[in-house]
């Protein structure tokens, strides 16, 4: 694969991985809307390694808490912030495992991957989104997360498998109706992204190891590169304006998207 299209797939997902507007849906149609080559699953699995390892490290406080917290958790204690943390993860994730599992061993997975699909379902959830936002409360925070809120966020989640769905942007609109504030709303769903993605790299890699080879190697190492830095960059970003800035710019490219792909889906 060239360096260029290595560096458009790692933008791609590096840049929508964390902004509420989908990057699997905009890696899948990546090759349907420019004819290049699809990218595959290593190169999938080197880039969600990379958008990984940047909000690991955006959130590196959270994380270390989070881990400690998971040590106490695995001994059945949950009598300190990090293990409350790391068990509201816990229940958070399971949701998004048992129906993607679900998804793949009925082959709904593929079968989801249309224009069509993603065209409505960028169309639906921005509108859902920009709803969510516009009248949920902001009278929670992130530290006061909750394990029914964690659960109802988990379910949401889950219909991120859903290609153009977007795991950001579903689980920032739960946070949101919720009540949750929207910079908190964002750091929950940023920190729920790190064992989500970390299952789906697990689950993907484990179907690609056997047919790895040196080239792939190092195309997904390059990839996982740019991945990193487009990720950092995009979440610093958000993160910022989030202090002064609604999610109404990203429903607004959303819904535009969507009506595009709608009219390339049916004409």
């Amino acid at each position: 694969m060239t360096l260029t299209h290595l560096l458009i797939l790692a933008l791609i997902q590096g840049i929508t991985e964390f902004l509420p507007v989908s990057s699997s849906g905009h890696l899948i149609l990546l090759p349907k809307l420019t004819g290049l080559q699809d990218q595959g699953q290593a190169l999938d699995v080197a880039v969600h390694v990379g958008t990984l390892a940047a909000v690991v490290l955006y959130f590196r406080a959270d994380v270390a808490v989070a881990a400690k917290g998971s040590l106490r958790l695995l001994r059945g204690r949950v009598d300190t912030q990090g293990a409350f943390l790391a068990l509201c993860l816990l229940i958070a994730t399971v949701p998004v495992i048992v129906f993607g599992l679900a998804l793949k061993l009925t082959g709904l997975d593929e079968a989801l991957r249309s224009t069509a699909v993603i065209g409505w379902t960028m169309l639906i959830f921005g509108i859902v989104l920009y709803w969510a936002d516009q009248k949920g409360a902001q009278e929670k925070t992130a530290d006061g997360w909750s394990l029914r809120d964690a659960l109802i966020m988990g379910l949401w989640q889950a219909v991120a498998l859903i290609p153009g769905t977007s795991r950001s942007g579903i689980t920032i609109t739960a946070a949101r109706q919720l009540g949750y504030a929207r910079h908190d709303a964002a750091r929950l769903a940023m920190l729920m992204s790190i064992p989500t993605i970390l299952a789906s790299g697990v689950l993907l890699g484990a179907e690609v190891v056997a047919t790895a080879d040196a080239a792939a190697a190092r195309d997904g190492a390059i990839a996982a590169v740019f991945a990193f830095l487009a990720a950092l960059a995009a979440l610093t970003l958000m993160m910022r304006l989030l202090r002064s800035v609604s999610f109404t710019p990203y429903v607004i490219y959303r819904i535009v998207l969507g009506l595009i792909l709608l009219t390339i889906a049916y004409t």
